[in-house]
């Protein structure tokens, strides 16, 4: 197994802001994986609802996210479609010392928070194709010292 191969890769996209990039997330997934285990896989699970039912209660699925936040080499995020949990756990990911990409596509009249932008501890990235988003991780995972 390569170094590369052992990274905990935790990605965050929307659950409960909105499900309308799940099939995008999922992509994302796939990819990141040949970097390493996905820990947050089902986030780009197509069967998973806005209701977020992905735990059997809410401080369950807090205190399981939180531990693999602890645990992962990096954080992946995909932030086009606003998610209160997503920036919870962006900022924590500054917190804990991760480093940590966020990924968006420009929208007509709208921008990026400036949390998020003017952040020194994330790194962002505008993307608008997959390949693009793909090779912008790719350079994120080298940079990150996990390559």
């Amino acid at each position: 197994m390569s170094a590369t191969q052992s990274l905990k890769i935790y990605f965050a996209g929307s659950i409960r802001g909105g499900r309308g990039d799940a099939a995008r997330y999922q992509a994302l997934i796939r990819f990141l994986a040949t970097f390493g285990t996905v820990l947050t896989e089902h986030v780009g699970d197509p069967e998973l609802t806005a209701a977020g039912d992905d735990g059997p209660n809410d401080p369950a699925i807090h205190d399981r996210d939180m531990a693999w936040l602890r645990s992962c080499d990096l954080l992946v995020a995909e932030v086009t479609l606003p998610s209160l949990g997503v920036g919870y756990e962006l900022g924590w990911a500054c917190a804990l010392g991760k480093p940590v990409l966020a990924l968006y596509r420009s929208q007509p009249g709208k921008r990026l928070s400036a949390m998020i932008a003017g952040s020194a501890g994330i790194v962002t990235a505008e993307y608008a194709t997959l390949p693009q988003a793909q090779a912008i991780i790719g350079r994120f995972v080298a940079s990150s010292g996990n390559s």
